[in-house]
């Protein structure tokens, strides 16, 4: 069943969409939706958040990445990995930002922030993630594919999360913005005890993102500790589970049953 909710979204500074409304709905979506594709495997499922009103003309200018037309790019065609420095880097720092997978920091350097960026662009691209960027990277990094859409009639300013592919789009007024990496729930049962609440207690569950209609409870600025963990800018949607920063975002989904996003992602969102 594709499903809504709403969320408290705040101002995000680092997008300059402090004009933007606070509400938007949250969309858990476990069906073959229209438009959408992953590279391998079954129908996608999927996370999709409106945003109510729309960001000003100024706020939308602080978000140059992700045009429906990219600028015309060549590519240097050097094959990087990752600890990579350099002037070719920096190209593909900027060509990502460019296109809206903003890798952290243009510094040159072939970081973490900038692998999950390039993780991103391989998924919504076709291409089986690595860190390593050959020729079919550069090659999609010249004519880049847009990601799918997963709510063709969701608002113009929205997020949406495909859980099959395990990707973030920040769309505003229509367009990709912000395009991330995540990691969601393992799907892997688990029952752990920890301290809570001043006594031990046992805690299990099946570690699988929801799927439903949720308006979210409330949200934090910072870590906060939940009883399975810190969260680093939580955004609550269920009970416990939440979007939210973690300094671990694998290619494989390993939450409890969060989507997990890149911390300086998550600073923007």
């Amino acid at each position: 069943m594709c499903v809504r909710g709403w969320f408290d979204v705040g101002a995000a500074e680092h997008l300059g969409l402090a004009a933007c409304a606070t509400a938007a709905t949250l969309l858990i979506a476990g069906c073959g939706l229209s438009g959408s594709e992953p590279v391998a495997g079954p129908a996608p499922r999927a996370v999709h958040a409106e945003f109510a009103g729309a960001p000003s003309a100024g706020a939308v200018a602080g978000l140059a990445a992700g045009r429906a037309e990219p600028a015309p790019f060549t590519a240097p065609g050097k094959t990087l990995r990752l600890g990579a420095k350099g002037k070719v880097v920096k190209v593909l720092q900027t060509r990502l930002k460019e296109l809206g997978y903003h890798p952290g920091r243009i510094d040159g350097q072939y970081g973490g922030g900038t692998q999950f960026a390039v993780w991103a662009f391989q998924k919504v691209n076709g291409i089986r993630p690595t860190s390593t960027i050959a020729r079919r990277t550069w090659n999609a990094l010249e004519d880049p594919k847009a990601p799918k859409v997963l709510a063709r009639r969701g608002k113009a300013t929205r997020v949406e999360i495909n859980l099959t592919q395990q990707v973030m789009v920040l769309y505003v007024g229509g367009e990709p913005k912000l395009i991330s990496h995540t990691s969601s729930g393992s799907g892997i049962p688990y029952c752990e005890t920890t301290e809570w609440q001043g006594k031990k207690q046992r805690f299990c569950g099946d570690a699988r993102t929801p799927t439903g209609d949720y308006k979210t409870t409330w949200r934090k600025s910072g870590w906060h500790k939940s009883y399975l963990g810190q969260l680093y800018n939580p955004i609550f949607f269920n009970g416990g589970i939440a979007v939210h920063g973690a300094l671990s975002v694998p290619l494989a989904p390993a939450s409890h049953g969060c989507v997990r996003l890149p911390m300086h992602v998550a600073k923007m969102l």
